[in-house]
């Protein structure tokens, strides 16, 4: 989890993931809100539709991260290139050994409009050589990150990002470092973690100047989920000194399936945490609570039967929030226009530059409009702005096809609201 922006109490946790279906395309970016301040219930944004999709390298998105830079404002959500249903059905083998090495990113300044997709390649470096010091490294997944305030400097902080990747013979951690997820601004790092054995999906989380540690380990030793800490200020260097802490977190949910894509986070204003377990392949997101991190045994299944959270959410992480951003969160949730047909103008200059939107949870609120030029018939169709479900959720490529290699693909908004009026014939409608 990413410490909150300032300005405003903490209030509310938006989280980020993905979804698991198998047959369908879900493997998109998904954005869910806590109910109010509580982080144990869960309200899908956008009724339930994805926000961000991608067109690029295998239309796929896994693992999404979100994450914010205090000393630029900026958040990101990073992803997985990687599509395993509709796919090129290249097979775990195939993808973990030499596939895509590009990571997924996208970026706001407010949590509701996002950029348009771009990738940050961890094998190269700034000028696109191969990175120096980096191993031949098969696909990048599950990429968190930690902002370090003087990094570079006082006053000069980055992300130090990590990965997985497969290195030989199995799966490590790596590690690299930029400001703001662009190719020009990266570094290769090194090796966060290599035990000899395969382990994947780490993720930390930092308390009283510890950083902690939870990774899972696919290896021989049948650790599972276990969690580290180190007292280390530069945790991310070779000489670390990590503590292993706990094993086999979350194997009550496994049920004979497995668990991994672990994501932490802390309650607002009180000594709890929270750790989600992905049970694979698709039960998702299961809750362990722990009130001491330095405890003997800190994780346990969190019981209780007001727990809410959608089927197969998987492998994502949480925000914490300010009130104001969880208001403006449910604010830019709109459903629908409350007029779809807003009348006839005397001319384009006269469309009204706004329209109001019924909303998700209840309410109606106010939007800009960008208007088409009239058609010869004087309708002029405008797309309302500043909606979760105006972000670019979908692509089509040449013909209109949805096949993941289809030539020519462009994004566009599935969701977007959109609304009509007629300009009158004449001058005007120039």
């Amino acid at each position: 989890m990413t410490a909150i922006a300032g300005g405003d109490r903490p209030y509310g946790y938006l989280m980020v993931h993905f979804l698991e279906d198998p047959e369908g395309y879900a493997e998109k970016i998904y954005l869910d809100l806590s109910e109010g301040d509580d982080p144990e219930r869960w309200v899908p944004l956008n009724g339930g539709e994805p926000i961000l999709a991608s067109h690029l390298g295998t239309t796929g998105v896994r693992d999404p991260h979100l994450t914010y830079n205090p000393q630029t404002g900026i958040y990101y959500i990073l992803a997985t290139d990687l599509r395993v249903f509709g796919g090129d059905d290249a097979g775990w083998a195939g993808w973990s050994q030499g596939y895509s090495t590009r990571m997924n990113v996208w970026e706001s300044r407010d949590l509701v409009t996002w950029s348009p997709l771009r990738r940050l390649d961890v094998a190269l470096d700034a000028s696109g050589a191969p990175a120096v010091g980096a191993p031949a490294m098969g696909m990048m997944w599950a990429a968190e990150t930690t902002f370090v305030a003087d990094l570079h400097g006082e006053g000069r902080g980055a992300f130090v990002v990590y990965w997985t990747s497969t290195v030989g013979d199995h799966q490590v951690i790596l590690w690299g470092s930029t400001t703001d997820f662009t190719q020009e601004t990266f570094a290769f790092g090194g090796v966060l973690l290599d035990h000899g054995d395969h382990t994947i999906d780490s993720t930390m989380i930092q308390h009283g100047g510890r950083t902690y540690r939870v990774t899972k380990d696919n290896g021989a030793t049948r650790r599972g989920l276990f969690m580290e800490v180190t007292d280390a200020e530069r945790w991310w260097e070779p000489d670390a000194a990590w503590h292993e802490v706990q094993t086999r977190i979350g194997e009550g949910y496994a049920d004979g399936h497995g668990v991994e894509g672990p994501t932490m986070f802390k309650a607002h204003g009180e000594d709890r945490w929270y750790l989600y377990v992905d049970v694979i392949p698709s039960v998702g997101y299961r809750p362990m609570v722990s009130t001491d991190l330095d405890a003997q045994t800190p994780w346990a299944p969190l019981d209780s039967p007001r727990f809410s959270l959608r089927a197969s959410t998987k492998h994502g992480g949480v925000l914490g929030l300010t009130r104001a951003q969880h208001d403006a969160l449910r604010a830019a949730d709109a459903k629908a226009a409350v007029t779809p047909d807003l009348g006839s103008f005397a001319s384009v200059g006269a469309l009204p530059p706004t329209a109001e939107a019924s909303l998700h949870g209840g309410g109606t609120a106010s939007f800009p409009v960008d208007w088409s030029a009239p058609d010869a018939d004087g309708v002029a169709v405008g797309t309302v702005r500043g909606t979760l479900g105006a972000n670019l959720n979908a692509w089509a490529g040449e013909g209109g096809s949805t096949a993941w290699d289809a030539p020519g693909k462009e994004p566009f908004s599935a969701t977007a609201i959109r609304v009509r009026a007629t300009v009158a014939a004449g001058p005007g409608r120039a």
